[in-house]
């Protein structure tokens, strides 16, 4: 397969080719920040690899939300997008819509804080401010036990990926917090506590 490495631009233009909903461009760029934070803390060298590997995880689900991942590999593949980059974007949605397996470092990352920033989002928008600056870990971790808030959000699959990377829950909520505070502002978590 004649495929290249796509710079962090032609995903972007990809990712909003089949997406055109604000929340789920929202959502790949929150998950893009923090997939970047987190090659940062392990030292990875192929930073716009995870960059492009956020962006993209949800390619389909606007327009294929039952095909979720299966379509994903289609049009990925279609626009000469590397195997591995599409093993890594398919495998978030194992155990859930698909069959393929989070093995390397990035794709057990993705698997781990896709859902969590879904979380972390609802909790920062329940403070007065509004804003992902001031969410703390310890208010994550009170809705996190509240089944009733943000329902939708898979906590098992969290703590299962949380699992695969050998890391304790508290410490990937804190580094998921630092991760999205990097894009508050683009992602419409400033809120009122970036205007003090």
């Amino acid at each position: 397969m004649g495929s290249v490495k796509p710079t962090r631009d032609e995903a972007l233009s990809l990712l909003k080719k089949y997406t055109k909903s604000e929340s789920l461009i929202r959502h790949a760029l929150t998950v893009e920040a923090v997939m970047l934070h987190f090659a940062d803390l392990l030292g990875e060298a192929d930073r716009e690899k995870w960059s492009v590997v956020g962006l993209l995880h949800d390619i389909d689900f606007e327009m294929y939300p039952e095909e979720h991942c299966k379509k994903a590999e289609e049009i990925l593949s279609e626009n000469n997008i590397p195997d591995d980059y599409i093993h890594a974007v398919v495998s978030h949605g194992f155990g859930v819509c698909y069959g393929v397996e989070p093995v390397e470092k990035m794709e057990k990352v993705l698997y781990a804080i896709d859902e969590l920033t879904g979380l972390i989002a609802a909790t920062a928008l329940m403070r007065p401010s509004r804003s992902i600056l001031d969410t703390e870990v310890r208010s994550v971790m009170k809705k996190w036990k509240q089944r009733s808030f943000a329902a939708g959000v898979d906590r098992e699959l969290i703590e299962e990926g949380v699992k695969k990377l050998g890391m304790e829950l508290e410490y990937i909520v804190e580094e998921t917090i630092k991760g999205m505070r990097k894009v508050a502002e683009s992602i419409g978590l400033k809120g009122e506590a970036g205007q003090l």
